[in-house]
């Protein structure tokens, strides 16, 4: 079972996300255009996107290969900036932000997984799972291991945590990721083909995660090949050529995680990672 998300607890005075006190979108992007330089000349993967996501929305972005779905989710997670446009997560203007400036708020804000897992090899599962913090700064490394085991206990690999990545299955390895993704109780998560490289059984479980996680009050924008998932989410995305040619609806109502309405977590009586 999963237990209620570990909120950190630093005690610093500081804003534990970028939501915004108002009733507006967590997400906006207004007029966002990315542009390569190729041999053949300029290349638009986004042509002038205009996109709001709510607070605890479940987003799926489909499109073909090269429709610019990756390039969309690495413009909100700060990954990479437009050559034109605005882009804001709560009161943020990402796009304003230097580039240390944007490496902090990427840490604290953005949870990534990815389709690949990206787990380091040479570290063990707990380990993994601590680097967030420990690039944070704000726990000390006694409470960042107690957050990295309460987390892989809420994604049910807590046995695996002095194990070598090699030594799980994608499906672990994934859930693992997640943990990762959660370490510094960021608002949100972005997540690329997350189910690519998982057999249909795991990516099922997988997906049911990020569903519990936009019911325990995250926004999740997962892009996916897979119809099946996809249809699951509250709210889907359609790309082509870089534009957006269906968006859904912002105010969509997220839905539990096994399609009958809206949900919460069973809770555990989890205590919160103090600071030292």
């Amino acid at each position: 079972m999963l237990t209620r998300w570990l909120r950190v607890d630093t005690r610093s005075g500081e804003p534990p996300s970028p939501q915004s006190g108002g009733s507006g979108p967590l997400i906006e992007l207004r007029g966002v255009v990315k542009e390569y330089e190729t041999a053949a000349g300029p290349f638009a993967a986004l042509k002038g996107i205009d996109l709001r996501v709510g607070s605890r929305q479940f987003v799926g972005v489909v499109g073909r290969s090269g429709s610019g779905k990756t390039t969309l989710l690495n413009m909100i997670a700060g990954i990479d900036r437009p050559t034109r446009g605005e882009i804001y997560v709560g009161d943020t203007a990402v796009n304003r932000l230097g580039e240390g400036e944007l490496a902090v708020w990427r840490g604290r804000n953005v949870g990534i997984v990815f389709q690949f897992f990206q787990l380091l090899p040479t570290l063990s599962i707990l380990d993994n799972v601590m680097l967030p913090m420990d690039f944070d700064g704000r726990l000390s490394v006694r409470a960042q291991r107690e957050r990295a085991r309460r987390l892989l206990e809420a994604v049910e690999v807590a046995e695996q945590a002095d194990k070598l990545p090699a030594a799980l299955s994608g499906g672990q390895q994934q859930r693992v990721a997640i943990a990762r993704a959660l370490a510094n109780d960021p608002p949100l998560i972005v997540a690329d083909e997350p189910t690519g490289n998982l057999d249909s059984q795991t990516a099922e479980t997988v997906f049911a995660l990020f569903r519990r996680l936009v019911a325990e009050g995250k926004t999740v924008i997962l892009v996916s090949h897979d119809p099946d998932l996809v249809g699951k989410v509250d709210r889907t995305i359609s790309l082509s050529d870089g534009a957006i040619v269906e968006a859904g609806a912002l105010d969509a109502e997220p839905a539990a995680a096994d399609g009958t309405g809206p949900a919460r977590l069973a809770a555990a009586d989890v205590a919160p990672v103090q600071r030292w």
